[in-house]
């Protein structure tokens, strides 16, 4: 199915009475340490406290009466989790949300906090899915994944639409990538609402499958999810994965070093909250300053739900 721009438009439409228009940042600080002129898409201002919420509402938005009644079913440890508990709650539709056993418990507390039911099971994909399943089987919910979903896809896009509202001449986006919801929507909405504006990812060089997909043309997997972007250690998937392949233009790779020292410079000189997986994007306009010296930057800042018990500085 092709995702067009009224797609895009009347999926905007529909969610915008459950969501924030977060607010725009700009630093001349800075513009001044990179040479780009940035504009932060603030989306840990969102409601739950990142873009997922978007996804999350018009997902459920788009079920029928009869699916809305049966409620909504996900596995996921993290943002995901509280966008579905919270959207559902908003709706006045029942979330069912499975995590594993080794979540951290500010997530759980969270997850219970806007309304969610919490099953937990043992920590791999396997039982996750198994748990999803059951549950589907025996209430009747409809399974939501957090990123490979048509509609989820265009609720994330809705976050560069926005910018690209505040402003129309931005020459590149810049968005992390982990599951690939987010960079799919972004690219939709650079191609429907830009000015020949490119969308280009972000991802830690420890989990690098969506650089190496991106290079061989269908999707790879890690060995390995060692990064402190803990948002990005899920991978790609064939719905979100065949748009980033004709509309993504590249994807930047970031050492864990470059993802601490992103995430203080945002900390101390925008002065807000971001996670680590959301300072990527900022750290591949650092590394690679030649490229977008005295371009215009939209970076969209996708989460700030952190462990404040955990900080990496």
């Amino acid at each position: 199915m092709e995702m067009t721009r009224k797609n895009l438009i009347d999926c905007h439409n529909r969610i915008k009475p459950f969501i924030h228009n977060t607010p725009v940042l700009t630093s001349n600080q800075i513009n001044k340490m990179t040479g780009s002129e940035i504009y932060f898409k603030c989306d840990n201002f969102q409601k739950m406290g990142a873009f997922k919420m978007r996804g999350a509402t018009n997902a459920i938005l788009q079920l029928s009466d009869e699916n809305k009644k049966n409620g909504v079913v996900t596995h996921s440890s993290g943002n995901f989790a509280q966008a579905l508990s919270l959207a559902a709650k908003s709706i006045g539709v029942k979330a069912y949300i499975v995590m594993p056993s080794t979540a951290t418990e500010i997530k759980k507390t969270a997850v219970k906090g806007y309304g969610g039911e919490l099953i937990e099971c043992e920590p791999n994909l396997d039982a996750r899915e198994k748990a999803a399943n059951d549950i589907a089987k025996s209430t009747g919910a409809t399974f939501l994944h957090p990123s490979n979903d048509i509609e989820v896809i265009l609720g994330q896009g809705t976050a560069c639409k926005e910018l690209l509202e505040y402003n129309n001449l931005i020459e590149h986006v810049l968005v992390p990538i982990g599951g690939g919801g987010l960079i799919a929507g972004s690219a939709l909405a650079a191609k429907y609402f830009g000015k020949n504006c490119t969308v280009i990812g972000a991802e830690p060089f420890e989990v690098d499958d969506a650089y190496r997909s991106l290079k061989s043309g269908k999707i790879e997997t890690n060995e390995s999810a060692n990064t402190i972007a803990d948002g990005l250690k899920t991978q790609l998937g064939d719905k979100n994965f065949p748009i980033i392949k004709d509309e993504v233009k590249s994807i930047i790779r970031i050492t864990e070093e470059e993802i601490i020292e992103s995430m203080k410079i945002i900390w101390e000189r925008l002065k807000i909250i971001c996670e680590p997986s959301c300072s990527l994007p900022l750290a591949a306009v650092l590394k690679n300053n030649e490229t977008f010296r005295n371009k215009k930057v939209g970076i969209i800042i996708s989460g700030g739900n952190v462990d404040l018990n955990n900080l990496p500085f």
